[in-house]
């Protein structure tokens, strides 16, 4: 079996991708008894691509997934946690611009009666 291709992957449907996921771990399995009969060294080497190609399909499987979950929330109030960005925890948790520009009533009666002074300074 030869190298497996993730943009080719891309276009296939979830179901032909499950088909082709189950036919390389079944021939994983029969490499693996192989392996342990002391089979031929092509078979050995054949392990590691049929293990990236089962990655593979997994990867374009979960990233197919995520992609229509993001479609399905977008614009909506709540996402699930995976689909939040990430930051770090004290950026998630500062005041977004918008609160952070308000003020109390006091603090706008303050700044309107007692405003900052300049002053003209001679040299």
């Amino acid at each position: 079996m030869t190298k497996i291709k993730a943009h080719e992957l891309r276009g296939k449907k979830k179901e032909e991708l499950i088909e082709q996921l189950d036919k390389l771990k079944e021939e994983l399995s029969q490499l693996r008894v192989a392996k342990v009969t002391g089979g031929a060294a092509s078979k050995l080497s054949k392990i590691r691509t049929v293990r990236k190609g089962i990655a593979r399909i997994l990867t374009v499987i979960h990233q197919t997934q995520k992609e229509n979950l993001r479609k399905f929330y977008k614009g909506k109030k709540y996402k699930p946690l995976d689909l939040r960005p990430k930051k770090t925890r004290a950026m998630r948790r500062a005041l977004k611009p918008s609160e952070l520009k308000r003020k109390t009533k006091k603090q706008e009666r303050r700044q309107r009666l007692y405003s900052v002074r300049r002053y003209a300074v001679k040299e």
